[in-house]
């Protein structure tokens, strides 16, 4: 029986999949033209893991402690696009699932995001890699959240946006399911929309 529904977020609860490529860079390099991309990835793949704190993250790309809020603020309000189908979406599911979250992301931003677009009510259970210190593909971040949930693969639908991540959870027994914006080469289960999902889960 299946008892909780996992999301992704980047990619699937907000529209783009790459936060870092497709947000983050760019956000940067518009204040700070200089930076070399790789050393944005490199210090936010550290954040992502729990090695530095998103304030760190902040001054180490050079932003002084007096103006990092509002460079925080207006990044993480004005680069996330919410999926206009998540709530519905999982406003219904709440009625026969709990609702997870296992995310690749600094925690400090996963918490302001959740509140800001009105999604923390609707979850029960948020796994963040920088609190746990293991991102998605490691086996290990799922472990962690079948243990943290004291719930069985088999009792587990988990969906996600990377081919890859999704299949490391199927050989762990999760029922997994391929959230698709992009068309991959994928053989197993998969949805395109919300409504899609919630029309198969329901």
């Amino acid at each position: 029986m299946i008892k909780y529904v996992i999301f992704d977020v980047m990619g699937v609860i907000f529209t783009v999949g790459d936060d870092v490529e497709g947000m983050l860079i760019p956000y940067i390099r518009s204040i700070k033209p200089d930076i070399d991309p790789k050393d944005i990835k490199g210090k936010y793949l550290n954040a992502s893991l729990g090695k530095i704190s998103s304030h760190e993250l902040w001054t180490q790309f050079g932003f002084t402690a007096a103006d990092i809020p509002a460079i925080e603020r207006n990044y993480l309000e004005k680069s996330f696009t919410l999926d206009a189908g998540f709530l519905p979406c999982a406003n219904t599911l709440k009625a026969r699932y709990h609702i997870a979250l296992l995310s690749n992301d600094i925690l400090e931003w996963s918490i302001f995001l959740r509140r800001f677009h009105g999604i923390e009510p609707i979850v029960d259970a948020a796994f963040i890699s920088s609190d746990l210190g293991y991102r998605k593909p490691d086996p290990e971040i799922y472990r962690i959240a079948l243990d943290k949930l004291d719930a069985k693969p088999s009792e587990c639908i988990f969906i996600d946006d990377y081919p890859g991540r999704v299949e490391v959870a199927r050989e762990l027994g999760i029922v997994s399911i391929l959230f698709d914006r992009e068309g991959h080469d994928y053989n197993g289960l998969r949805v395109k929309s919300f409504k899609q999902l919630e029309q198969l889960l329901i």
